[in-house]
């Protein structure tokens, strides 16, 4: 099986360090390079061409989002997907980062898990937003489609069709399903969820399975949006 070829574009040292040795440490994902700025980030990118580019925004010689509108307009950058990853979490951020043509969004406190699950999701052309940020993104179409302005140059989110809508009113949830969702929509790990409900890792993953089965969801990230978008949860 072929490894997920990844490059990191970091300015914090320790961050850009630590993050690496743990991907390091995934059987499918291999670090191919990293950078502590923008100038050497798009030098890297532009030579080794990895499947991943993890890219933080606050960079010191310019933000990701300009190094990612760089990289993409590139025809190195053309299949190489770019997945930033930020402390910043509000509206203008994250739907810039999308406008520049980065294919996923994902906040620096993310775990490990979910953070490999992104890349992976990435690199294989799906768009993974952080479940967090997921309520941003679907506020901004809402309020687009009030208002008639048209967002395509951001971002493209699209309302629920009428047979989505019925398989997850069909798919009705247990209360205990619907706690688990929320704690997935916020963010929260298996192992958070499971401390929080007090409950065993196994039982918080069967409720994630059936979750998924009935928001015909194919993961978490997706569930998070479908329950949003469906007003699940709030």
């Amino acid at each position: 099986m072929s490894k997920i070829r990844v490059v990191l574009i970091e300015d914090h040292d320790l961050s850009r360090i630590g993050l690496s040795a743990a991907l390091q440490q995934v059987a499918d994902i291999e670090v191919v390079g990293e950078a502590a700025n923008a100038h050497k980030g798009l030098q890297i990118l532009t030579v080794t061409k990895p499947d991943v580019a993890i890219v933080d925004i606050g960079l010191p010689d310019s933000d990701g989002i300009d190094l990612t509108q760089q990289f993409k307009a590139l025809p190195e950058g053309e299949n190489t997907k770019v997945l930033i990853l930020t402390m910043h979490n509000n509206e203008d951020s994250v739907l810039a980062a999308f406008a520049a043509g980065a294919d996923s969004y994902s906040l620096k406190d993310v775990s490990l898990e979910n953070l490999v699950q992104a890349i992976r999701l990435t690199s294989e052309g799906n768009s993974w937003i952080d479940p967090t940020i997921a309520r941003l993104v679907l506020k901004q179409a809402k309020d687009s489609q009030i208002t008639g302005e048209d967002i395509s140059h951001t971002v493209e989110i699209k309302s629920m069709d009428t047979d989505e809508q019925e398989l997850i009113e069909a798919g009705t949830l247990t209360e205990r399903e619907l706690d688990v969702l929320e704690l997935i929509v916020a963010g929260s790990s298996n192992s958070d969820i499971a401390e929080k409900l007090h409950i065993t890792i196994g039982t918080v993953k069967t409720h994630v399975r059936n979750i998924l089965s009935k928001l015909c969801a194919s993961d978490r990230t997706q569930a998070a949006v479908r329950a949003l978008r469906s007003g699940l949860v709030e």
